[in-house]
């Protein structure tokens, strides 16, 4: 091969190797560690951008127990429709901040308030509370570093209760590095125990989104530690609205 000729391969090679050397760049960037504030939009925005309809179920561990649910989120708002009797619509709006929701029966719709947020949703291990996601917009959140969740790198959010209503006074928010999605949650009491703990064991992509599958919450006794209740979240393939 002659000199020229030489030159022009490793010239061609190096050009070849730019994008790839730049987005391993770009990558490393975007790995490098955030402030909570910001971890935190990225999350809300993740719940927000979303536009689809998923049928799905709630299934309690214990009994097998299962609640039908339809979930949709449109226009920044998420619904959960449930169909056995009695029927309840619950959605939430993310069009406000903190996020709002809202309780639809038979007799009418009405916000959920506070002293609501401990209540049981459909008789399962998951609370108003988790619906509602205020826990996303507590102020003064803190990054506490970094862990991870089924092997995938994610950020660790501690956030605090700034009121004296609803079950939960801290909260660890496990941030899926890659997604921006919320992959874990650890709730504690006023008194630094374990009370809820909920963690996503399946997503799916749909339209380069990652959209949950399943996930599985628990209610701990913060006693002894021991699992109260464990209830699944199953969703199917989403329908693109």
């Amino acid at each position: 091969m002659s000199k020229r000729r030489l030159l022009s391969f490793h010239l061609m090679k190096r050009l070849l190797l730019l994008p790839l050397l730049l987005a391993a760049t770009l990558r490393a960037q975007d790995a490098q560690p955030k402030t909570a504030e910001e971890i935190l939009s990225i999350v809300r925005r993740s719940y927000a951008l979303q536009n689809h309809k998923m049928n799905g179920q709630l299934r309690d561990d214990a009994t097998g127990r299962t609640e039908p649910m339809t979930l949709t989120m449109e226009n920044q708002v998420m619904r959960f429709l449930f169909t056995n009797t009695p029927k309840e619509i619950v959605h939430l709006d993310l069009n406000t901040s903190p996020a709002t929701l809202y309780q639809v029966r038979s007799g009418g719709s009405s916000q959920v308030q506070g002293n609501q947020y401990a209540a049981s949703v459909r008789g399962m291990a998951f609370n108003y509370e988790d619906l509602s996601l205020r826990f996303l917009y507590w102020p003064r959140p803190q990054l506490m570093g970094e862990g991870r969740v089924s092997a995938q790198k994610c950020w660790i959010v501690r956030v605090t209760n700034p009121g004296k209503d609803g079950p939960y006074y801290v909260v660890d928010i496990y941030v899926h590095q890659g997604s921006g999605g919320a992959a874990k949650m650890e709730a504690y009491d006023r008194n630094s125990k374990v009370v809820k703990r909920y963690q996503v064991n399946k997503v799916q992509k749909v339209d380069n989104a990652t959209v949950l599958k399943e996930l599985k919450i628990e209610t701990v006794n913060p006693f002894n530690g021991e699992i109260k209740g464990r209830t699944y979240m199953t969703l199917d393939n989403p329908e693109k609205k």
